[in-house]
């Protein structure tokens, strides 16, 4: 997928090498599912991740010195808000090795960097991972393990149809710019919140 180098809307400290704002998830495809590819969700600043990455700018004690973990990590965008908001050590995951690769080639564009494997976290940064039945559960299960070994669980959301709201409190809201062609909308009001 064609990308260019653009700021984050909410948090133009940051820069990821993106799709334009003209293009849909789905454009690649021809407008259609097909589950032989992982579709390029690497390629688009998600508003639950901006969301996340603007507060931990703001709040750099959440992640100062400390080893963190951003599960599901797209295009990166909290990941390298930790990374630059002096994270010990940043790691990433994510099922699609291109996300990986886009993370990594975003995190060189902002002059960081991000490790595969980090062992034991202290927080772990998840944004816009609700977004289908399936996925959530999964997502829960794992974000309440960690959440047992005593880890801090930040979540941004934008009220995604499966998110689990009884487990989190809400920390910060924002309205976070997104591209009419992904969302059908111009803004998305996101929360970050914080597993109980």
């Amino acid at each position: 997928m064609l990308t260019t180098l653009l700021p984050v809307p909410l948090a133009p400290e940051i820069s990821l090498h993106l799709a334009g704002s003209d293009v849909g998830l789905f454009d690649q495809a021809g407008g259609e599912f097909r589950s032989d590819q992982p579709l390029p969700f690497w390629a688009f600043v998600w508003a639950g991740g901006q969301a996340l990455a603007r507060y931990v700018l703001d709040h750099p004690e959440t992640v100062l010195n400390k080893t963190v973990i951003d599960l599901a990590t797209g295009s990166g965008v909290a990941a390298i808000a930790a990374a630059k908001a002096r994270a010990a050590q940043v790691g990433i995951t994510d099922i699609n090795p291109e996300a990986i690769a886009a993370a990594h080639r975003n995190a060189a564009a902002n002059r960081v960097t991000l490790s595969d494997d980090v062992g034991d976290p202290d927080v772990i940064l998840a944004g816009d991972v609700f977004y289908s039945p399936t996925v959530a559960e999964q997502m829960i299960k794992r974000l309440r393990a960690e959440r047992r070994k005593d880890r801090q669980v930040l979540v941004g959301d934008p009220g995604r149809g499966y998110f689990p709201e009884r487990l989190f409190e809400p920390l910060a809201e924002y309205t976070v710019p997104v591209p009419a062609a992904l969302e059908e909308t111009e803004a998305l009001a996101t929360t970050v919140w914080r597993m109980r």
